[in-house]
Order: C-alpha cells, then sequence, then structure tokens
C-alpha cells in the first residue's frame, strides 16, 4: 500500500462523524462540516491508499475507521474487506474470503458494488456472489452466510449491485435477478433471516432504503416499473406506485417525513423512453400506525433524467443528473425546472450536498461543484489525478471480453473511475475501482 502527499500543515485530527451506509444523505442526514471546495493531485489531498483488486462499492465510515470492499481474481475468486485509517490511511486490516460464485471478471459484470453497513459492533459486507460477511472493528469473523444456499442461483448478466440497508438491528437485502428475487431482513447479531419478501424475478441495480414516512420505518424500492415499500419490522407491503419505467438504477431520495422522489432514465437502447420520462417525480406517502398506507404522484419532471447517481433533494430544490451529465434543478413544491445545464463530466457516483454547495462526481475525475439555489452557478472543478499519470490498461480489460461490441467498451472504461464517495468529519473519501483519496476539508 502506498500513502502519499501527506500535507503536514493539516491536522490528522478528525472531525467526529460517521458515514455508516450507502447514501445517508439521501434520508435526511445532513452533513454540517466545511467539507473541501477545491483539490488537485498537488493540492488538499491528504493521502491515497491502494486498494487489493477491484470494486465499485462507496466507502463507509465509522470513527477513524473507513471500510471499503473489493473483489479479486479473473473468476473473481476473493471477497475482500479492508479497513484504513480515517486519519492517517494506514492499513488497519484486511480480511479475504473465498467467493461463492465464481464469475469471469469483467468490465461488464458489477465487481464488488453493494456497499457494506457499519455500526458500533462492527460491519456487515454483502457481495454480489450472494455473500453477506459481518466482522468486528479488529476485523474478526462474527457470521457468515451464504444468500444462494439459501434461497437459490443468482442468475444476472450484468451482476448486483444493490447495496445493503440497515436499521439498528437488522441489515436489509435486495436480490433481484433472473433467479429467485427478494427483499429480506437479516439480524446483524447472528445472520438469521427475520423475514423474506419473494419479489418478481427482474434486473435491477437500485439499492433498498430505509426511510420513515408517515411517522413508519418502512424500506422503499425502486424498481422496474414500481415504487414498493414494506414495513421494516415485518417485510408487509404498505404501498405501491406502478406504472413507472427506467427506474432500475436511482435509489429514492426522501425529501421530508412524507415525500420522496425518484429517478429514471432510458436504457442504452433506448428502452423504456417514453415512461422513463414520466417516471421522475415526487411520491407524498399519508396513513401511519393505524390507518392503511397510501402514496400517490404529486408531480412529474417531465424532462429532468436520472442516470447513476442518485437525485437529491436539498433546500426545497431537487437535482437530477442524465447520462450526459446535464443536472436538471427542480422546485421541490412545484414542479418547476428551474435550469438544465452541463457539468464538466457525467458522474457514476451519486452527488452530495453540503450547506450552500452541490459536489458532483464526474467518471472520469472531474467534480464539479456548484452553489445550491434557482439558478446555475459553478464554484469549482475538481481534478482528482493528472491523466497523464495513468497507465493505458485497455488491452488488459479487452482481453477479457468475448465479443467486438464489448471489447470497443472495454476499452472505454479501463482506466480510473470516480465509484463512490464518503465523508469523514470535514473530509471528502473518493473511492476508484483501486484506491481510496482523502481530501482535506476547510
Amino acid at each position: 500500500m502506498k500513502i502519499h502527499r501527506l500535507v503536514p500543515f493539516f491536522p490528522l485530527l478528525l472531525v467526529a462523524a460517521n458515514w455508516a451506509d450507502f447514501l445517508p444523505q439521501t434520508r435526511l442526514a445532513p452533513i454540517e462540516a466545511d467539507l473541501p471546495l477545491t483539490w488537485s493531485p498537488e493540492e488538499n489531498q491528504l493521502w491515497q491508499a491502494e486498494i487489493l483488486g477491484d470494486g465499485q462499492s462507496s466507502p463507509v465510515v465509522w470513527d477513524d475507521h473507513v471500510v471499503v470492499t473489493s473483489v479479486d481474481g479473473d473468476m473473481k475468486d476473493q471477497n475482500i474487506v479492508t479497513c484504513y485509517a480515517v486519519s492517517s490511511g494506514a492499513k488497519q486490516w484486511q480480511r479475504e474470503s473465498a467467493t461463492s460464485l465464481k464469475v469471469k471478471s469483467s468490465l461488464y459484470v458489477s465487481r464488488a458494488a453493494p456497499t457494506p453497513v457499519a455500526d458500533s459492533a462492527g460491519l456487515v459486507a454483502f457481495f454480489e456472489s450472494g455473500d453477506l460477511i459481518a466482522l468486528d472493528w479488529d476485523g474478526n469473523p462474527r457470521w457468515q452466510k451464504s444468500l444462494i444456499s439459501e434461497n437459490g442461483p443468482i442468475e444476472a448478466e450484468f451482476g448486483l449491485a444493490a447495496s445493503l440497508a440497515q436499521d439498528s438491528d437488522f441489515v436489509f437485502v435486495l436480490v433481484e435477478s433472473d433467479g429467485p428475487s427478494y427483499l429480506a431482513a437479516i439480524a446483524k447479531a447472528d445472520g438469521s433471516t427475520r423475514w423474506k419478501v419473494d419479489r418478481d424475478s427482474v434486473i435491477s441495480w437500485s439499492s433498498p432504503a430505509l426511510m420513515t414516512l408517515a411517522g413508519r420505518p418502512q424500506i422503499v424500492v425502486s424498481s422496474v416499473g414500481s415504487v414498493t415499500a414494506y414495513e421494516a419490522a415485518t417485510g408487509n407491503r404498505l404501498w405501491t406506485v406502478d406504472g413507472l419505467g427506467g427506474n432500475t438504477v436511482a435509489t429514492p431520495s426522501q425529501v421530508d417525513s412524507t415525500r420522496l422522489i425518484i429517478g429514471a432514465a432510458p436504457g442504452r437502447d433506448g428502452k423504456d423512453t417514453d415512461s422513463a420520462a414520466k417516471s421522475n417525480l415526487l411520491i407524498e406517502v399519508s396513513g401511519g400506525d393505524t390507518a392503511a398506507m397510501t402514496a400517490k404522484v404529486i408531480w412529474r419532471a417531465d424532462k429532468a433524467m436520472a442516470s447513476f447517481s442518485t437525485p437529491l433533494a436539498h433546500d426545497g430544490l431537487g437535482y437530477w443528473v442524465n447520462r450526459a451529465g446535464v443536472v436538471f434543478c427542480v422546485d421541490l413544491e412545484t414542479g418547476e425546472q428551474l435550469f438544465a445545464e452541463r457539468l464538466d463530466q457525467a458522474p457514476w457516483a451519486t452527488a452530495i450536498a453540503s450547506a450552500d454547495r452541490i459536489y458532483f462526481f464526474g467518471k472520469d475525475g472531474i467534480t464539479t461543484v456548484i452553489a445550491t439555489g434557482r439558478e446555475f452557478r459553478k464554484l469549482a472543478s475538481n481534478v482528482l489525478w493528472d491523466p497523464e499519470t495513468v497507465v493505458d490498461r485497455s488491452a488488459e480489460a479487452s482481453a477479457r471480453e468475448e465479443t467486438a461490441e464489448r471489447r470497443a467498451g472495454a476499452a472505454m472504461f479501463a482506466g480510473p473511475i470516480q465509484y463512490g464517495v464518503a465523508v469523514a468529519g470535514d473530509r471528502l473519501l473518493i473511492r476508484t475501482g483501486n484506491r481510496l483519496v482523502a481530501i482535506a476539508g476547510e
């Protein structure tokens, strides 16, 4: 592991904060710290750490621990969990285990895409092989289980990407594939299954989200034509909104105690174009503990589109980003589009908001920072790595693929990609496939 570019005049004491799972800000968890506005390969990078293998999950943070997952081997033979110190980047421990499902490693198949969850007892990691692994903060195993052994094969051409959701006692795992598909609640203490709800066999990469809406904790799943909520304690279905399209990637994002927004986009082949155009919308939920819950669409943002980045609600405004890197800002009360402007790069990681700024993490290393508000105003354009220093691995990536179309595509995606982001106090932690970078706060 390399650690370099330590900046001596920045303090290494951490502002206490945890980023315990995937996209906590989309569930009314505001970022309080002063995050960095500018950085470059020469400026504000506190440390870099190498990650064994490859991975696409976001980092999670608990106290001075930052954890990432990855896979290694030609057949994704090893599932890997690695823990670093937020303060220094030093590797604290690394745990490897054999996968339960060997699949050829490829840029077209997810590689450690699901983000783990963390709490005071440790963490739970989920891999697209169906393996769930629980570790304590010393890296010692607590329990491990194979969802394939319990529930049947995972049959997904491009793998799984749904991250874990959690409450104080359970993790919630969504498996959607051409094989058995389901949402399940797994006890953090021992790995036992509290409940499991069967779902239609579909292909989707969106993640479940735990939200408290109309006073009731529920797991919200946006996937392949519908948005459905399940009671967190029992798995009972609470409400469904049907008639959508293209909602297979973006995770639902909470606006307030009763409302949430949904993102959708056409597929690469143009499939679902018409229905996706009507599926970027705001839903309001009503009912409660003693009444049946209902949900209705309040408005549809007909021009806005999402893609890999989940839509973000912040200070009364919603931000959607499409595949071309155009950000759409929408008034969350009325659904009125306020602007549509192109960013420096289209993001694959989800945007985050901090005070009066929105950060969009471009796929190829450029992060655009804009001011919040009803007019587009760019504040900074930040480069994570110097393109001149990137080793060309396009030939190696292409050689893994079996068709001419995939070989051509692999060549375009062989370089480093900004896959996921976490906040640790006043620092940003940015993860590429095989590297973790800490950016100094202000």
